[in-house]
């Protein structure tokens, strides 16, 4: 009789459960959880899977393996040693204060350090300036290396790109740069390093780390992101390009990766004018088969960033850029939306379509247009969206999705996406376009790799992961950009081979 008076209470209680949940429908699932819980009813039943757990399961699925992969890949020209530390610490060791934000295309001082850093950390964007004075910089360098909790990493886009790769065992990874020994002892042992590349004293850049909400005074970081800054003369001035194209021929790769461009700042007109015709001829020697991607990073000079534009996009294939990167390269060749002085929290995505369409259309391979330029990779925070020329290149959705997915596990320093560490950011419904007529697409995280075609151009977007207290926030584009590369297939002819 008590057991089944006891299976009559628990019956009624089910039921009465069951009446709340027809009156309140819209009560949330943890209520009713713990309601049954409290009236113990048993285990809760499992609520239903959280966006951000539908969408890692989602990546998984479609991320595959490109129908035929790189076997050899050659990267240049940049690469140091990374100092990692907390900025707002460093500042206060060397005794700066917080007083106004001001962006200085190159830094003279500490005054200007001071400024630059609270300008960037107010926004939470990440930036790269040349420090001038040698002096002053390797005094501030020495106090970097020797803070408490300061790391050292392998830094500079290419290092970075070749080590991502290099994790691939199958794959033969050859780097030029500025190799010193404290570089040569970090950088994977699947990494061919030719011996004109070594150098007995390293290149070291101070990268300032800051925590999304930190405060230095009136400032609060709204993102994690950091500050880097350097007086690297090897970097500035490209100097390992010549062995970087002469190792080619030897080593044969069916993907080359350069980046290091925007070392060339601050190095004055002539010098850039010189090294940039010097980067495109190199380019020219390059078989037409073997597709080379560019890597941009922070750039301040207009001049330098037109040039570019108008005289490397014609001789690369692939392009991977940010969204500081994006809008300044619009701003300084004239393309769409470049009225635009920053972004306003996450960038629009029907923005970023058009200047990634306008890069293609006006910059990329066309009919009337000598340009191998057929692919660009985009990465903010938030959202990821790859672009390319039809026709050209394969396994996209894959990549973008992979490239993206990289960003969580490498931000939170896991090996798969932990979904308790990290959260969905990305806007919930967007327009594809703000130029033309573009479509409105409402975001479904079992379904995250939304596709799009415009005038002989295809988008892939997916949302990023972001992880909710990042471990490091350096190399992440490089890794990202890697990533997408790692995954893509290319339709190009015979190469070296």
């Amino acid at each position: 009789m008590a057991l089944w008076r006891g299976s009559a209470c628990a019956g009624a209680l089910a039921l009465a459960l069951g009446c709340v949940l027809l009156l309140e429908p819209e009560l949330p699932g943890s209520a009713l959880r713990t309601l049954w819980t409290s009236l113990r009813l048993g285990p809760a039943p499992p609520g239903p899977p959280s966006p951000e757990s539908r969408l890692a399961a989602a990546w998984d699925t479609l991320i595959v393996q490109p129908a035929r992969r790189w076997r050899r890949v050659a990267v240049g020209v940049n690469a140091c040693v990374d100092v990692v530390l907390s900025g707002v610490k460093l500042l206060q060791a060397l005794g700066l204060r917080p007083g106004k934000g001001r962006d200085h295309a190159v830094l003279h001082s500490r005054k200007d350090l001071e400024e630059a850093f609270a300008h960037f950390m107010a926004q939470g964007a990440a930036a790269e300036r040349f420090f001038s004075d040698q002096e002053a910089f390797h005094t501030i360098a020495q106090a970097a290396s020797e803070s408490p909790g300061a790391q050292h990493y392998v830094g500079g886009n290419a290092a970075l790109i070749g080590q991502k790769f290099a994790a691939n065992t199958d794959l033969q990874v050859l780097l030029c740069g500025p190799v010193g020994p404290k570089l040569h002892e970090l950088l994977d042992d699947n990494i061919f390093v030719p011996p004109e590349s070594l150098q007995e004293v390293d290149e070291f850049h101070l990268i300032l780390e800051y925590q999304a909400g930190e405060e230095w005074g009136p400032f609060k970081a709204p993102h994690a992101s950091r500050f880097i800054f350097s007086h690297d003369l090897s970097n500035g001035a490209m100097n390992a390009l010549e062995v970087f194209v002469s190792s080619l021929e030897e080593f044969r790769p069916d993907l080359v990766v350069l980046s290091g461009l925007h070392m060339l700042a601050g190095r004055g007109e002539e010098l850039q004018r010189k090294r940039l015709l010097e980067v495109v001829n190199s380019l020219s020697d390059i078989p037409a088969g073997v597709p080379v991607h560019l890597e941009l990073a922070s750039m301040t000079d207009r001049e330098l960033m037109r040039s570019v534009v108008h005289q490397v996009f014609p001789a690369v294939t692939s392009l991977g850029l940010n969204e500081q990167e994006l809008l300044f390269l619009s701003q300084a060749a004239s393309g769409p939306h470049a009225d635009i002085s920053s972004w306003d929290g996450v960038p629009d995505v029907g923005m970023v379509s058009d200047i990634l369409f306008w890069i293609l259309k006006e910059h990329g391979r066309s009919e009337s247009r000598a340009s191998d330029l057929t692919r660009v990779h985009f990465h903010t925070l938030a959202y990821h969206i790859l672009a390319t020329v039809d026709g050209h290149w394969a396994n996209q959705l894959a990549a973008v999705a992979a490239g993206a997915r990289v960003a969580g596990t490498q931000a939170c320093a896991t090996e798969a996406i932990d979904t308790s560490r990290v959260t969905l950011r990305a806007p919930q419904e967007f327009m594809t376009s703000h130029s033309e007529v573009g479509t409105r697409v409402v975001l479904d995280p079992s379904k995250p790799v939304e596709q799009w075609h415009r005038g002989g151009v295809t988008f892939h977007f997916t949302p990023v992961l972001v992880c909710k207290d990042p471990v490091r926030t350096v190399g992440l584009g490089d890794a990202i950009s890697a990533e997408g590369l790692f995954y893509s297939e290319a339709h190009l002819a015979t190469g070296f081979e």
